[in-house]
C-alpha cells in the first residue's frame, strides 16, 4: 500500500475564486458536475475571459494523464484527462492529481479511487455541502503493484467498461427507436399535425386517482405484503424495483380506492420526478399507490396502455406536462387530478395503436436482453475490481 502523496507529484484543487463567467468564449471552466467515473463532459461549462482563464491555468495546469476527483458535493467521481481534450480549468469542487508516471498508471489510479469511493464519502465533512480536504486525500492509501501489473489491470478494466458502455449505447438506441417509431406513426402528440381525434384524458379512462402514505410513513412499511408504489419507483418507460415499499392488508384496505390493476399507467404528479410515467409490472401486483403517483386506467376500447404511456413519455408531451406542473406558480411541481382529467390526448384508431404496441413489445424484448448483458458485464467489472483492489 502507498499513500497518494507519494505517487503523485502534485495534489491540488481548482479555483477558489467564484467565477463571474461570461455568456460564451473559447475558455472553459468545468466543475464537479462535468466529472463522472471514467468520463469528462463539457456540458454547460462556465466561460471565462482569456486573462482569467490563464490566471487559473497557472495554478493547476490540467494536462493529459492527470486524474480528476470530485471533492465537494458528490464526492468520489473520478476520470482521466485525455491528451486530445480541449483545454479547460477547474472550480474548487474538483481535485487534480498529477501521477508520477514512472510509478503509477493514470487509469490504474482512477480505478483505485473508484474502488474507495465509499471511504472518501465517509470521510467527507460539512453541513450545507460535504467535502473532503486535500490533506485527507494525500493520506489515502492504494495498493501499488509493479507498473506492468498496473498497466495490465487498467487494460482489462478498460475493456470491461467499454463492453458495458457499448451495451448502454445499444439501450439508448432502442429507446430512440421507440421514439422514432411513435413519431413516424402518430406525429407530434401535442401539435397533432396528423389530425387525429382528440379526447380529454377522463373520457378515455375508467380510473384516474392517487393514494396516500399510511400513517407512520416509512416506519409503517412491512418487509413483505402488498406493494406500495411511490414516485421513486416510476421512471419514464420503466419501473424501478429498488426500495419498493410494502404494506399489510389493514393498511391496504384504507387505500382500496387506488387498487392497481394490470396495464394501469402510472404517472408521477409531484416534485422533481413529476411527469415520469410507466406501466405497472404484473409481478408487483397486488399494489396500491401513494399520494405522489396517479393511476390512469385506459378504456380498452379506446386506448392501448402502451400507446398512452409512450404518449406521456414523448418529449413534446413531457414538456406539456412540465408546463402543467409548474404553471400554477407553486413552490413545488404538481399535477392535480383535475388537470390530468383535462389533458388532451390524441386518439388514433385502436388498430394502429395495437400495431405500435406490438412493435414496442418486440423492442422491449431486445432491451431486456441488453439489460441482462449490462448486468452480467457490470457484475464482472465489480468482481475484477474486488480482485484487484480489495
Amino acid at each position: 500500500m502507498q499513500r497518494l502523496e507519494y505517487v503523485c507529484k502534485l495534489i491540488t484543487d481548482g479555483s477558489h475564486n467564484p467565477p463571474a463567467g461570461i455568456e460564451y468564449s473559447d475558455f472553459l471552466m468545468l466543475s464537479s458536475k462535468n466529472i463522472y467515473n471514467g468520463k469528462i463532459t463539457f456540458d454547460e461549462p462556465r466561460y471565462l475571459q482569456e486573462a482569467d482563464f490563464f490566471k487559473e491555468n497557472k495554478r493547476t495546469n490540467v494536462e493529459g494523464g492527470d486524474v480528476l476527483l470530485t471533492i465537494v458535493g458528490t464526492v468520489g467521481r473520478t476520470a482521466v484527462v485525455s491528451d486530445t481534450m480541449r483545454k479547460f480549468v477547474l472550480q474548487r469542487s474538483v481535485a487534480v492529481l498529477k501521477p508520477i508516471h514512472e510509478i503509477v498508471n493514470s487509469k490504474y489510479l482512477m480505478y483505485s479511487l473508484i474502488n474507495i469511493t465509499p471511504k472518501l464519502q465517509q470521510q467527507s465533512r460539512g453541513v450545507a455541502q460535504k467535502g473532503i480536504y486535500l490533506k485527507q486525500l494525500k493520506d489515502i492509501e492504494i495498493p501499488l503493484p509493479t507498473l506492468d501489473v498496473q498497466n495490465n489491470i487498467a487494460e482489462i478494466l478498460d475493456e470491461t467498461q467499454e463492453i458495458i458502455d457499448v451495451h448502454k449505447t445499444q439501450l439508448k438506441e432502442l429507446d430512440y427507436l421507440i421514439e422514432a417509431t411513435f413519431h413516424e406513426m402518430f406525429g407530434d402528440p401535442v401539435t397533432n399535425e396528423k389530425g387525429w381525434e382528440i379526447k380529454l384524458c377522463k373520457e378515455a379512462a375508467t380510473k384516474i386517482g392517487s393514494g396516500a402514505t399510511p400513517k407512520g410513513g416509512n416506519q409503517s412499511y412491512k418487509e413483505f405484503g402488498i406493494s406500495l408504489i411511490r414516485s421513486l419507483n416510476v421512471y419514464n418507460g420503466f419501473f424501478k424495483y429498488e426500495d419498493l415499499a410494502h404494506i399489510d392488508e389493514e393498511q391496504a384496505d384504507k387505500l382500496k380506492n387506488v387498487i392497481v390493476e394490470k396495464n394501469d399507467v402510472l404517472l408521477n404528479i409531484t416534485g422533481a420526478s413529476v411527469a415520469r410515467s410507466c406501466i405497472v409490472p404484473n409481478d408487483i401486483l397486488p399494489a396500491r399507490v401513494n399520494q405522489h403517483v396517479a393511476i390512469i386506467r385506459p378504456i380498452k376500447d379506446y386506448i392501448n396502455s402502451l400507446f398512452l404511456n409512450c404518449l406521456f413519455t414523448n418529449k413534446s408531451y413531457q414538456q406539456k406536462l412540465w408546463k402543467v406542473a409548474t404553471g400554477s406558480g407553486a413552490t413545488r411541481e404538481a399535477i392535480t387530478k383535475q388537470q390530468i382529467e383535462s389533458l388532451e390526448i390524441i386518439l388514433p384508431p385502436l388498430e394502429l395503436q395495437n400495431k405500435f404496441a406490438d412493435i414496442v413489445s418486440k423492442i422491449e424484448e431486445q432491451k431486456t436482453i441488453v439489460k441482462q448483458s449490462i448486468t452480467e458485464s457490470q457484475n464482472l467489472f465489480n468482481s475484477l475490481m474486488s480482485k484487484y483492489f480489495d
